[in-house]
């Protein structure tokens, strides 16, 4: 990984210098990100790629192909508008975002069908983000766009019961880390 090499760099001179490894770091993906935009790629996508600072710089060209392809999707501009939304919401949670959904505590229709949406696609993007097929993986989430829409238009997420909450937080949160692994998603809404 990128950060394992510059801290293997630095070790050799022991007390000379200090950590740098995160100045050197953002040096590197602040030039990258010159560099691909002199190849032709758009800010939008360099931003969503190298938002998730890919430890893998190699991997860099395939997850821009597959955002690339992502948002030339019909569903791609709900999506990342919705992907922006849900890190909102988990943002403005106070203490540990909650991760386990509890399928017992899923009163509405619409949070059953994204949990069951999810459920159902998952494994297949799974597979093919774990196989370097970044452009498949996100693919694969289209089909959450009329769930998502759907759980967005009838469920409220901070309800009063604590627990109803919770749970709709942590499906929030499961959502929200599907959509982020190759790219963040939401600086592909505008």
């Amino acid at each position: 990984t990128l950060e394992a090499l510059l801290k293997d760099a630095a070790a050799p001179f022991g007390a000379l210098i200090t950590d740098a490894s995160s100045a050197l770091g953002d040096f590197i993906f602040d030039r990258l990100a010159g560099n691909l935009r002199e190849q032709g790629y758009s800010a939008q996508e360099i931003d969503a790629v190298l938002a998730l600072r890919p430890q893998y710089l190699g991997d860099v060209a395939k997850r821009l192909a597959a955002v690339k392809a992502f948002a030339a999707l019909p569903e791609a501009a709900a999506l990342a508008a919705a992907n922006k939304r849900v890190g909102n919401i988990l943002k403005k949670i106070e203490g540990e975002v909650p991760s386990t959904v509890s399928e017992n505590l899923l009163a509405e229709e619409a949070e059953r069908a994204l949990f069951s949406s999810m459920a159902a696609l998952k494994p297949k993007a799974d597979a093919a983000f774990e196989a370097g097929d970044y452009t498949a993986s996100l693919q694969a989430l289209a089909a959450l766009r009329t769930p998502v829409d759907a759980f967005f238009d009838g469920v409220m997420v901070n309800a009063e019961d604590a627990a109803l909450r919770a749970n709709r937080q942590a499906l929030l949160n499961q959502l929200y880390g599907l959509m982020n692994r190759v790219a963040d998603l939401s600086r592909l809404s505008a």
